[in-house]
């Protein structure tokens, strides 16, 4: 479902138990930058409601998360430490068309997003079917499905408003992209590491 050409390794898990509280402290800090983009993409494109009011959700859905992971971390006795910076976003920040339209930079954006997404939920997939703590499995196994949800519901947004913009062409070149990215990661105990 997700087209991603790269599939995370999942030995990666074993670097993920080894420090729980860095990998909770990261994914905290993710969903807050999940929600500061839904709602740059509001403040950008307040004309448009449809797109208004599915970010709006989605920015509420992502920081009900980060309290989600805040509580994981308290209930466990860990700190959430200072945010990261993400390593793997910021790589897929310089594939970004910098020229064209307001409406060009919209459907860039919600591809931007839509990546992350897409990887966010193929990483929790991972860690849900390998981790041996079954709390956590079954935690990320429940945000596996939000983030698949989030990763349509930015594909449709980028369809829909893509004026002279061949979204599956743009995919598909996003979708090789992030593949010579990703193979760079897997290494550290963050979402994207």
């Amino acid at each position: 479902m997700l087209g991603l050409k790269l599939a995370t390794d999942p030995r990666w898990v074993n670097i993920v138990e080894s420090n729980i509280e860095e990998i909770l402290t990261d994914h905290a800090w993710c969903e807050q930058k999940a929600a500061s983009n839904a709602i740059y993409i509001i403040i950008n494109n307040a004309e448009k409601p449809d797109l208004v009011a599915e970010m709006t959700n989605i920015a509420i859905e992502e920081m009900e998360h980060f309290r989600m992971v805040i509580n994981i971390i308290k209930e466990r006795g860990l700190t959430l430490g200072r945010e990261r910076k993400d390593d793997y976003v910021n790589d897929l920040v310089k594939f970004c068309r910098k020229d064209g339209s307001r409406e060009d930079a919209l459907i860039e954006r919600l591809l931007f997003a839509a990546m992350i997404e897409a990887r966010s939920c193929e990483r929790f997939r991972v860690i849900s079917q390998n981790i041996e703590d079954q709390e956590l499995a079954k935690f990320y196994h429940d945000l596996m499905v939000s983030e698949a949800g989030h990763y349509t519901t930015f594909l449709k947004f980028a369809k829909q408003y893509a004026g002279k913009v061949d979204v599956d062409k743009r995919w598909k070149e996003w979708l090789e992209y992030e593949a010579t990215v990703i193979a760079k990661y897997g290494k550290k105990e963050t979402i994207h590491g």
